[in-house]
């Protein structure tokens, strides 16, 4: 029997939920079909009300899982319909779920899913909580994503750097000899869809066009750039916690111009993973981006411009789309679990040792 694995991940961005169906050959996945359901507008509001501390968060975050889940469920049966393939013939699906507290510095991390209500209504085994026994290692349970880029995306050839532009940005480093290192760069997408919302009732800039009409504000990015998680070293990770709409007013005089906030919030998020690439991406001179700031054209021409020295180019190249590297990770990441292999790296998230990541919800 083929052995095949979902992947649903529904980011940092609270854009929607991807989903993959993906078969193992050998040690890789290969993708046979994706699709897409968006959040429904009150869905997304209230996983953002849940972002800040309020009354009630235990009864709200229970309900939030239910109705994320029924989501996940939803998108399950599209996907299968549109391929054709039963339930039967799936071995597990690897869901991530919604981060809405991420701080492993406290010992804790949650990602809000019902995983026995999605094994109930998809009838597949559903593998979730993947963070969590990586925190209990010590780790920052995430990023999680550098194992499957070293599974997918390594050369014996050719140094190279993965840089996922999602909510939050991350950067794997993959050397040709020697351990992967990868970390959370800072914002990607985040808070250049939460100023475009407020500003302009868009749910995010198109190819970034909206930003490159505007300038630069260089006092404003100055004090962006002095936010303390910028400066720790690796291993770090982050999420809407650190970076969210309510920090970047806090930075403002209210005398900007909202389209010159975005182009500094675009020029943010470029300098950011520069110099984590600088720093960090060793003597690699192939940067591959994906993720759904790869599709940020105004992005990857400053990305380009800031770093000549480096072949930039999006995941395609290599042979998976930039929006489905997420979901096929954490297909991956379910596998790993089915065969009790480990699915992080300590080198990138700190853990004192490789762990089998991931709660399982049987069939």
């Amino acid at each position: 029997m083929s052995e095949r694995y979902i992947g649903l991940m529904s980011g940092t961005s609270l854009d929607g939920v991807d989903a993959v169906l993906a078969e193992a050959r050998g040690d890789r996945l290969y993708l046979l079909k994706s699709t897409r359901l968006p959040f429904p507008a009150k869905l997304r509001a209230r996983l953002l009300e849940l972002h800040q501390t309020g009354p009630d968060e235990l009864r709200r975050a229970a309900v939030l899982s239910n109705g994320l889940s029924a989501l996940y469920a939803a998108v399950v049966r599209r996907l299968l319909a549109s391929s054709g393939v039963s339930a039967r013939s799936v071995f597990a699906i690897g869901c991530h779920g919604q981060t809405v507290r991420h701080r492993p510095q406290a010992g804790y991390t949650l990602q809000l899913v019902n995983g026995a209500q999605l094994a109930e209504e998809t009838g597949m085994s559903v593998i979730c909580d993947f963070r969590s026994r990586d925190v209990a290692a010590g780790g920052e349970g995430a990023p999680l994503v550098p194992a499957f880029h070293h599974a997918m995306f390594a050369s014996a050839r050719h140094a190279r750097v993965i840089v996922n532009i999602g909510g939050i940005a991350n950067l794997t480093n993959l050397p040709v000899r020697g351990a992967v290192k990868g970390f959370d760069c800072g914002p990607g997408n985040c808070l250049l869809d939460a100023w475009i919302r407020w500003k302009r009732r868009e749910p995010y800039d198109t190819g970034g066009a909206w930003g490159a009409r505007g300038r630069v504000i260089p006092r404003l990015l100055d004090r962006l750039l002095r936010h303390p998680f910028l400066r720790r070293h690796p291993p770090k990770s982050t999420g809407r916690d650190e970076f969210d709409l309510r920090w970047l007013k806090r930075s403002l005089t209210r005398h900007e111009r909202p389209v010159d906030v975005q182009a500094t919030l675009l020029e943010f998020t470029a300098v950011t993973i520069v110099r984590a690439v600088r720093e960090h991406g060793g003597g690699a001179r192939e940067l591959f981006i994906c993720g759904g700031g790869a599709r940020n054209r105004a992005l990857l021409a400053r990305l380009a411009a800031m770093l000549p020295d480096r072949h930039i180019a999006t995941t395609a190249a290599l042979g998976i789309e930039p929006e489905h590297v997420e979901a096929l990770a954490f297909a991956w990441l379910a596998r790993q679990t089915v065969k009790r292999k480990p699915g992080n790296l300590p080198a990138v998230t700190g853990a004192r040792g490789s762990r089998v990541l991931g709660a399982i919800y049987p069939a």
